[in-house]
């Protein structure tokens, strides 16, 4: 493999996204790794207001969530990537019990991280004198904003990613390198229009204004983030079946409605996890937690917080 001597810019990033399509990855977009200037007031408005709910960490690190130069050293270039996730199986519609579509397989941060290191060690081989850090939902890195700024698709009215044609299934990684890049031109334009329906459909009003969510009614958060005590009555009195996530806004959402099964070998629902009937969800043991949810995201939670979750529905 020929090194960066050998080799321009704009034959460097090509060579790039071509791996990262290899690697299995849906989408790669690079942006300059800048200031995330429009952000800030955002971020300090969402913060103000106290949306970010028990995610007291979300008021750290300030800075850095606005600026890659300041969280890794010397970089150039933001290299995102999108990983699609609707799954090919759904969950038994008998179990009484639902967990969010993205805890279906392993935990998407190994899966993506392991892909990004290894498009780190391919940037290694084709430019030997430059750094990588990647990262997948596991350090302050807007990472909706970076796939904007790449051209990768909009934020819709419920806070996530929309991507033309495809909808808001998927999954964001990073990775940060001072390898100078093509930049790619930010997405222009809005996907949802006058479009409510995920505002509409959310039962607690979590959707505070268009892209923006008050964390504290939202069920998400309330089912993962929320670990310590009891569950707040006045989200869940709107709960109905989710013990880990919520996928209402999402399913609600008509970029969805004809949302194709992704092909990732390394994502394939856990047909265990998905075949769980209530009472296997009510009387589910720690042993058996842990066998089942041994490479799921869901294991975030612990078993206290799924047990946690599972028993305030069945007891209201």
């Amino acid at each position: 493999m020929s090194n960066s001597s050998d080799l321009d810019i704009n034959t460097i990033t090509q060579l790039i996204k071509t791996k990262a399509k290899e690697l299995g990855f849906d989408a790669c977009g690079i942006a300059k790794a800048e200031k995330l200037t429009e952000e800030e007031p955002r971020l300090k408005n969402w913060l103000d207001k106290g949306f970010n709910g028990g995610m007291d960490y979300m008021a750290n690190n300030f800075d850095k969530r606005l600026d890659p130069t300041l969280l890794v050293e010397e970089s150039k270039s933001v290299i995102v990537v999108l990983f699609y996730y609707y799954p090919p199986v759904l969950q038994n519609e008998a179990s009484g019990y639902k967990i969010s579509k993205y805890a279906y397989g392993r935990d998407y941060q190994s899966v993506i991280r392991s892909k990004l290191n290894l498009l780190g060690e391919y940037i290694n081989e084709i430019a030997p004198d430059h750094t990588w850090r990647a990262f997948s939902d596991s350090a302050p890195v807007r990472e909706k904003a970076w796939a904007v700024k790449v051209g990768l698709g909009s934020i819709g009215k419920h806070s996530l990613l929309l991507v033309p044609g495809k909808g808001s299934f998927f999954f964001i990684g990073e990775l940060i390198t001072s390898l100078e890049l093509e930049h790619d031109l930010p997405f222009k334009g809005n996907l949802c229009g006058a479009c409510r329906h995920c505002i509409n459909a959310c039962p607690n009003g979590a959707i505070a204004e268009p892209g923006v969510i008050d964390a504290r009614k939202c069920i998400a958060h309330q089912t993962i983030e929320s670990r310590e005590g009891q569950i707040s009555e006045g989200v869940t009195d709107f709960n109905k079946e989710w013990i880990f996530g919520c996928d209402i806004c999402q399913d609600a959402c008509p970029w969805n409605k004809k949302s194709e099964p992704h092909t990732h070998d390394d994502f394939q629902p856990n047909l265990e996890l998905l075949a769980l009937t209530k009472d296997e969800w009510e009387t589910l043991t720690e042993e058996r937690f842990n066998e089942i949810f041994k490479d799921s995201g869901v294991k975030r939670t612990k078993f206290s917080g799924l047990k946690r979750n599972i028993d305030f529905l069945k007891n209201k």
